[in-house]
Order: C-alpha cells, then sequence, then structure tokens
C-alpha cells in the first residue's frame, strides 16, 4: 500500500509537501514578514514610548518607540506625527491614527490622536475670590496631581 504526502489543492494545482518537492509561491521566508509583525504589534500594544523627539537619536535601542514631531529631520524627515519604531537596526513607521493614544516615558504625559497629538492641559488651581474653601482646593489640588501622576495632565518639567 503506498503513502500518501499531505498534499493541498491552490488554484486547481496539486501541490504536495515533501522532501523533493518546491515551496509554493508566497510561502518561502515568511519569518521577516511574520517577525515585523510581532514587533510593530509588541510595540504599539503597550501604547508607550519612549520619548518625543523631532531627530532620530544617534545610537537608537533596538524596540526603542518615538513620536516623531512637527519639522522631523533626517531618516524622521516628512514623517511628522508618526510612530518610528527600530526593529532589526532600521526604523519603521506607525501612521498615528483617530483616537490614538500613547503614553511619553521621558515626559510622563498621555498624548491622544485626532487631527494632531495633544496633551491634556493641567488647569489652574483655584485662588482669590472673597470665600476660601480650604477642603475644596485641597480635593482640587490631589485631584489635579493624581491626574498628573496618571498622565492625563501634563506634569511641569
Amino acid at each position: 500500500m503506498e503513502r500518501r504526502r499531505n498534499c493541498f489543492l491552490p488554484l486547481n494545482q496539486r501541490v504536495c509537501a515533501g522532501p523533493n518537492s518546491v515551496t509554493p509561491a508566497g510561502q518561502a521566508q515568511k519569518e521577516p514578514f511574520i517577525n515585523h509583525a510581532f514587533s510593530a504589534i509588541d510595540a504599539l500594544l503597550t501604547g508607550v514610548i519612549d520619548d518625543s523627539l523631532a531627530t532620530p537619536p544617534s545610537e537608537p535601542i533596538e524596540g526603542s518607540r518615538y513620536r516623531i514631531l512637527d519639522n522631523a529631520t533626517d531618516e524622521w524627515q516628512g514623517r511628522d506625527g508618526a510612530i518610528a519604531i527600530h526593529v532589526g537596526g532600521a526604523w519603521e513607521y506607525i501612521a498615528a491614527q483617530e483616537g490614538m493614544s500613547v503614553f511619553d516615558t521621558s515626559a510622563r504625559t498621555t498624548y491622544f490622536f485626532t487631527d494632531t497629538w495633544t496633551a491634556a492641559v493641567t488647569p489652574a488651581a483655584p485662588s482669590g475670590g472673597s470665600v476660601i474653601d480650604v477642603e475644596a482646593r485641597a480635593v482640587l489640588a490631589s485631584l489635579i496631581e493624581a491626574l498628573e501622576t496618571a498622565g492625563i495632565f501634563e506634569r511641569p518639567l
């Protein structure tokens, strides 16, 4: 009895996987594409970037992520607003999408993308007035501090 090899029929052509078979077109070297996709997913899934810069760092670390600022230079020229990911010794770019948010670990701030990247602005603390409510001001101050700590409001540098 003859053993059959695993076969499939793409586009009415019989291709069998065996020691002497040729790999079907589009099937060879999938690893680089898949590794690139996983790198992009890993970089974006966390929603964390290392910094926001207009010029690429001179010696980027593998896997580092940056939000590209306006008027970018060097390798990033013309890619304003994108996310740059250093993968395999080269820069890969992810275009910002409506509703995207990232946390910048350097600035300790969350940025949101609508038509451009923006961060929430910390409101001015209450001051003045004829009646001072100490408890209300303390609650507002702690609320502002909590929102700064969470990266919702931009933390003063």
